[in-house]
């Protein structure tokens, strides 16, 4: 994807962090990871290319004690080539190391371990058949993606997942020519396409592919195709609307998000009643409001909002009495 803005604000949900991870997708990646840690896999994360850090944040929830999490990126530093280069000025500009461990350091405690670097570290710094899932999202040259695809299969225990970002946007070529080829006459098995990724593997795919159509036929939400192709079963999959992405924890600047601001999300739509019916009273909309803030607000902003709405009720006494 091409970087079209960025953000010095503080993220309070995911969604506030910039980047492309499409609800879809987070489905996806939990249910693979939850997969394998209900089947006792143990093994390393590795993500490449992490732009501001979204699916970085995400996949890192995952990260079990005695695994070891890696990501990889430019951060705007030196490019291994020329073209390389232009595409991460173009595509990366306004892209930092700090705004990505501003951003990941808002919703985890410590930071995975980061390559500051082009993706061809990764060899060197990531131990062969140590990984369990590994998220490639880098540069989108077809030189630079078939070495991370390369890279991949190094690292990945012998069933391991590698995810391929990008591989049918139109803007994209080298990746798509990387990833058929790979599929092709370098051994990568799909397990199955969502709208922006391949999801792969080395090992055999058949369990995992029955378990995943399970899962999708049992979703309302999940609409389903099967193709086969150069020996390949191709699950697709595409979300409805109504697919909701997986819940995720609130990031530690929650506690200090503006409170009119959270009112405003809480506070229910103030509709135009029908003609000739009274509208709800003032007092009644107040009385639900609190209700919901108790219900989904941390204390202290449950306490700073019901200050703000006394002390409002007293202004308003104090002007009908000095009427």
């Amino acid at each position: 994807m091409t970087a079209a803005h960025t953000t010095t604000a503080r993220p309070v949900r995911l969604d506030d962090v910039p980047g492309w991870f499409p609800v879809l997708d987070q489905v996806l990646f939990d249910w693979f990871l939850d997969r394998q840690e209900a089947a006792g896999t143990s093994g390393d994360l590795l993500e490449v290319g992490v732009y501001m850090g979204k699916s970085a944040i995400f996949l890192g929830r995952h990260r079990r004690e005695g695994e070891r999490y890696t990501v990889c990126d430019l951060f705007g530093g030196e490019a291994p080539d020329t073209a390389n280069g232009a595409e991460s000025a173009k595509s990366y500009g306004s892209l930092t190391r700090q705004a990505f461990e501003d951003n990941y350091l808002a919703f985890h405690d410590e930071l995975p371990r980061v390559l500051h670097g082009p993706s061809s570290l990764v060899p060197a710094e990531v131990r062969p058949g140590s990984c369990r899932f590994v998220h490639v999202d880098a540069s989108h040259l077809y030189e630079h993606v078939y070495g991370d695809i390369g890279a991949a299969r190094e690292v990945l225990l012998p069933d391991g997942v590698v995810v391929l970002d990008d591989f049918r946007s139109e803007h994209t070529p080298g990746v798509s020519v990387a990833a058929w080829e790979a599929v092709l006459n370098r051994g990568l098995r799909p397990v199955c396409l969502s709208t922006q990724k391949l999801y792969g593997t080395w090992g055999d795919p058949e369990a995992v592919q029955e378990e995943l159509l399970a899962m999708a036929r049992s979703r309302e939400d999940c609409r389903l195709s099967l193709q086969e192709a150069a020996g390949h079963r191709l699950i697709r999959l595409k979300s409805d609307k109504a697919m909701r992405a997986p819940d995720f924890p609130l990031s530690r600047h929650a506690d200090r998000a503006p409170v009119t601001a959270v009112a405003q999300e809480i506070a229910p739509v103030r509709l135009r009643p029908p003609h000739g019916r009274p509208a709800a009273r003032p007092a009644r909309r107040r009385g639900r409001a609190r209700r919901i803030a108790a219900d989904l607000l941390p204390p202290v902003l449950t306490r700073a909002l019901r200050a703000g709405e006394r002390q409002l009720h007293r202004k308003s006494q104090e002007q009908r009495a000095g009427r």
